[in-house]
This record gives C-alpha cells, structure tokens and sequence, in this order.
C-alpha cells in the first residue's frame, strides 16, 4: 500500500522520466566510448567486462548517484510543498513507513537503470569482443555487487533529503557528498566506505575477502542509516 502510494505520487513529477533518460545517458558511455576508442581496449588483459567496467564505471556510478540524491530530494520536496507532510501526519500513516516505502521505490528505479545498462555492457561485449563462457555469471556478479553497494547512498540521501524542507539545501549537501566520494573513494578502505563512495567500487578485479568486506558494510550501513532516520523522526516529532 505504501509503495503504491509512492508510485501515485512519483507520477505527478519527472521522477519516472527523469530515471529513464538517466540510464539510458548511462548505457550510452560504454557504447561510445568502446566505439571511439576500440583499439585501446581490444588487446588489454583480463575479461571483457572487466575491461568495460574499468573504462567506463567512474563516469556512469557518477550519473547513477546523481540519479538517485536528485530522486530523494524530489521525492521528500513533494512532501513539504503545501505542508502536505504536515496533513499527512493526521492519517493514520507513520512518517517511517513513507521513508521505507520511498527507499522501495527508488532501489527499485536503481535496479531499473542498471537493467538498462547491463544491456549495454552486453551489447558492447557482444559486438567487440564476442561472448564466453561464464560472461553471464560474471555479468550478474557484477551488477549484483554493484546494486547492494549502491543501497547505502539511496538511504542516506534520502536521510539527509527528509531533514531539510528546501529541497536546495538537502540537493547540495548531497551533491557535496557526492563529490567528495569521488575524490576518496580510492584513498583507504576506510574512506571507501562513506555511502555515496561505495558505488563506485566494482567486483572485476577485487580481492574476495574484500568483497566480503564492503558487502557486509553495505548492509551494516542500509541497518545504520534506516535507524537513524527513526531516531531522527522520533526526536522531530518531540519537537513539534
């Protein structure tokens, strides 16, 4: 009930569009970027997807946060314009099942845009270096790893996207974190770990045990963040 409720509202805005064309711009790279510079990539070691993945990741995990801190914040400003958030609060609907039901919805459009670019990286593997044997075993290991590591930066975007009314100042400092990932995310193992910065890891190429590592800190951090979102509702409230 809840999750249709969202999707009710995500309708009266550009948030389904604007995910579609994100991921669409997204699958784009990979294609361009293989069809320009081919021969810089043919001859490289390791697996096709490994090869794609290193030349294009950076660039497309960018396009995918910025997707869902954009989605967040949208999501939340429908809520506080005309203080409807406010007359939500007379229905018997509470405040965290909306930010569980949001969290639905948008890790559901991230499984979305990243569908659309799995058929680019097939696409790409396909037409200049041909299919083999275990590439979609590989291809399911790597979205997989790349969807769960992308949980913890849906949540805290929409954390800190349901702490502001204006949506501009819960749209910059999201963007700031953003960018701060960017710049730390292969610094340490430990600055790897900010929400925003673990997107942008990927499997192909990646010690197991350290894969284990940031799977288990994504979801220590999914637990963490839902928490704090509680808390932060129960100690508003009081408030009030």
């Amino acid at each position: 009930m809840i999750l249709s409720q969202e999707v009710k509202k995500a309708k009266r805005t550009g948030f389904i569009p604007t995910f579609l064309v994100g991921g669409l711009l997204a699958a784009i790279l990979p294609v361009l970027n293989t069809a320009v510079r081919s021969e810089n990539y043919l001859g490289l070691p390791g697996t096709p997807l490994q090869i794609l993945f290193d030349a294009n990741w950076s660039m497309m995990a960018l396009l995918n946060i910025l997707l869902i801190v954009g989605g967040a914040c949208l999501m939340y400003y429908t809520e506080y314009a005309d203080n409807a958030i406010q007359k939500m609060k007379s229905l018997p609907i509470k405040e965290g099942m909306m930010f569980v039901g949001k969290a639905v919805l948008l890790s559901t459009m991230y499984v979305i845009v990243l569908t659309i670019e799995t058929l680019s990286f097939i696409f790409s593997s396909y037409h200049w270096f041909g299919l083999y044997n275990g590439f979609w075993l590989e291809l399911g290991k790597n979205f997989g790893y790349v969807f769960l590591l992308g949980l913890p930066s849906i949540m805290l975007s929409l954390l800190i996207a349901s702490a502001f009314k204006n949506m501009w100042i819960a749209l910059g400092i999201n963007v700031i974190g953003v960018f701060m990932a960017m710049m730390i995310y292969n610094m340490s193992f430990i600055l790897s770990l900010f929400p925003f910065a673990m997107p942008f890891r990927i499997f192909g190429g990646t010690d197991p045990n350290r894969v284990l590592q940031f799977i288990g800190a994504a979801f220590i951090g999914i637990i963490v963040i839902g928490i704090l979102e509680f808390i932060f509702l129960k100690v508003r409230r009081s408030f009030e």
